[in-house]
């Protein structure tokens, strides 16, 4: 008997250092899914560090609080987390449960890293797998292909490159979507192994914007279940295969690759033009142009249709042409006299020796500057990026002025950029730091010419402690009014131009603050003078710092609702206080969204304000602070079409002043109680 209690206790200890997440919880092959999302899943999306959502899968919480997870039992039933108060239900029964498996993993803007690992096929009841929009690399394990229970999988906005795996359409009999957009796969299109496959069940197929090439996959026309086929922005080449009409397609996106030929009848305004555009110039039908010498008509009906339009065609084509050539050539005359003056002498001071080079555009407010002014400006680089230099400028006069340098070979061709400029030049708001004038050099060099505005950027005073003054304290009152004017000056930018512009490139350093707690936005428009390039790298530069939009993988792709979500993060940035994006030494990256959903969860969303914010304030609900952190978590929403419009974010705002606003007008007020002016 005392052996036999032994054993029990034997028995009852390795049940207790079997929960730890270090430790597995079986050491057969037929480990229970805890033990593999312990064991595998959660060290290969985190990589060595800790991801906030992933803190929840850990022994101490109880297994229906793992975030991103929903369990089912053998027989089908789903884990019901309000049935766990029976003493059977424990953590450490749940674990140990042989017949609880996992039926969704869905981790959609997680900040996941590392790679997709190749033992999510191990999971014998998943059915959903929803990784996208976080910045997972690799490839996709062929492993994959051999899930025995897989129905719907989307890995889009990713960093994941290679080829696809042809076992994928092994799940042909259960999957029903399969998602993988935005990421840089490459190579052909593989086909199913069995020839005859027709994958019944599956109605959503999303490979665009990856670098796919070769032929339409022609085997595709089989899937007569498709609802949704979208193939855009890759580099598939080749007709479309007629067969593609025989599938009853709702939704269909084959633009911007290389396609040619004559387009299948889809019938009548079955799909748009948006759905061809940016294809090889010769493929036609509809939508498209129509196809001369199309096959369904007779060689006689050509030849009349030919010879009784040939004249006038050729006449018509003859004046066109001549008319085109000569306004063009005005053009290009306009372009050079506007732009170029004839001598070639290098440069002086900031921009010229003064001697006439170059030619300056002036635009209201900056006609009391001249040519000779800008050329002989002594310069202080006062910021310095990988496409733009700025300097603090003193003219002859005293004055002082604000230049741009843009770094050579980063701008398009001299007549793209005028007509950016033109409308930049025109562009006033009380929110937006007006361009004054515009330099172009003999030589392509380009200065952007602004008013000198001695004020701190949004940025310095959030982050940047000051050393004799004091810091100027930031009450919610001062925030409140810099929200709101960086809000008006984007919705202006989108709504009230007669050509909207998209910023691009919203953050804090790009917010300067005046002494009345005015912002001004600079920066805006840049991106359209960038060659693809160099504007791409400033979507880089957004993603580092926190900034960038899930969807936004390329600045071409940028619009109002990435502007929005950029927003969002200067929102939750003025509100919490905190630095986004990679910082520290050891590069952390914060994502402030991440961290206000953790503290929803765990009921501590008023510790997630900057402390400095709460002074003052008795109830942040009534002061309109839980308001204005709703807002910004709804422009960071992952799906863009979710997102507010900057109209509605200036009307919110608006609505949720805060009462007290007698400190807003006290601009010498410091941390310190220094008198320093702002």
């Amino acid at each position: 008997m005392a052996v036999f209690k032994l054993y029990l206790l034997y028995t009852f200890f390795i049940l207790l250092i079997a929960i730890p997440l270090t430790l597995s919880l079986s050491s057969s092959s037929s480990s229970a899914d805890v033990v593999l999302l312990l064991g595998k899943i959660k060290a290969s999306f985190q990589g060595n560090n800790e991801n906030l959502l992933l803190s929840s899968w850990n022994s101490s919480v109880p297994l229906c609080q793992w975030r991103g997870l929903k369990w089912v039992f053998s027989d089908g039933s789903p884990l019901s987390c309000t049935d766990l108060s029976s003493p059977q239900w424990t953590n450490l029964t749940l674990y140990k449960h042989p017949s609880l498996h996992l039926l969704s993993l869905q981790l959609p803007s997680a900040n996941l890293t590392g790679s997709i690992p190749r033992e999510i096929a191990e999971f014998s009841m998943l059915q959903s797998l929803y990784l996208n929009i976080n910045s997972l690399t690799g490839t996709i394990p062929l492993e994959l292909g051999y899930s025995s229970s897989l129905s719907d999988i989307d890995l889009s906005q990713n960093l994941i490159t290679g080829a696809l795996p042809a076992s994928i359409w092994n799940l042909c009999d259960r999957l029903v979507s399969f998602k993988i957009h935005g990421n840089s796969l490459s190579g052909s299109l593989p086909e199913p192994a069995l020839p005859n496959s027709t994958c019944k069940n599956l109605q959503f197929i999303d490979l665009g914007t990856n670098n796919f090439s070769g032929i339409f996959p022609e085997f595709l026309t089989r899937f007569q279940g498709l609802k949704e086929l979208d193939l855009s922005d890759n580099l598939f080449s080749g007709s479309i295969p007629q067969g593609l009409t025989a599938v009853n397609l709702e939704k269909l996106n084959l633009s911007h690759n290389n396609f040619s030929g004559v387009l299948p009848v889809f019938g009548e305004s079955k799909f748009g033009v948006e759905a061809f555009e940016g294809n090889d110039p010769s493929l036609c039908g509809l939508p498209l142009r129509s196809c001369t010498g199309n096959s369904r008509l007779s060689s006689g009906t050509i030849a009349g249709i030919v010879i009784g339009l040939m004249t006038g065609v050729v006449v018509f084509a003859s004046l066109l042409i001549g008319y085109m050539q000569n306004k063009k050539r005005k053009g290009a005359e306009e372009s050079e006299d506007e732009l170029e003056d004839e001598e070639d002498e290098e440069n002086g001071g900031i921009g010229g020796n003064g001697s006439g080079e170059g030619k300056l555009i002036l635009f209201q407010g900056g006609e009391h500057l001249t040519l000779e002014d800008v050329l002989n400006a002594t310069g202080q680089v006062t910021e310095k990026t990988t496409y733009r230099t700025v300097y603090k400028a003193k003219l002859g006069d005293g004055g002082t002025i604000a230049l741009r340098l843009l770094r050579e070979g980063s701008c398009k061709d001299r007549s793209s950029c005028v007509t950016v400029i033109k409308q930049l030049g025109k562009i006033r708001h009380e929110n937006l730091i007006p361009l004054r004038a515009f330099y172009q050099g003999k030589r392509g060099e380009k200065l952007l010419i602004y008013d000198y505005l001695p004020n701190r950027s949004l940025y310095d005073l959030l982050h940047v402690a000051e050393t004799k003054a004091g810091k100027l304290v930031l009450n919610w009152a001062r925030r409140h009014m810099i929200a709101l004017g960086v809000a008006r000056g984007l919705a202006y930018l989108h709504t009230g131009l007669e050509t909207p512009i998209t910023h691009g490139n919203v953050r804090s350093k790009n917010v300067l603050v005046d002494e009345f707690f005015v912002s001004r936005i600079t920066e805006f428009g840049l991106d359209k003078l960038m060659v693809p390039a160099v504007a791409d790298e400033i979507v880089a530069h957004a993603k580092a710092d926190g900034y960038k939009a899930p969807e936004l993988q390329r600045m071409k792709k940028c619009n109002s609702r990435t502007d929005v979500y950029a927003f969002g993060i200067l929102l939750l940035e003025i509100l919490i206080g905190k630095r986004p994006g990679k910082t520290g030494r050891n590069g952390e990256f914060v994502d402030l969204p991440a961290m206000v959903k953790v503290a929803v969860l765990e009921e501590t969303t008023m510790e997630v304000f900057d402390m400095e914010l709460l002074k003052g304030i008795r109830s942040p609900m009534e002061e309109g602070l839980v308001q204005a952190l709703k807002l910004a978590m709804g422009c960071c929403a992952p799906v863009p079409s979710v997102r507010p419009t900057m109209d509605e974010v200036v009307k919110q705002l608006e609505e949720n002043r805060p009462r007290n606003r007698s400190a807003l007008y006290s601009p010498t007020e410091t941390r310190s109680e220094i008198g320093t002016p702002f």
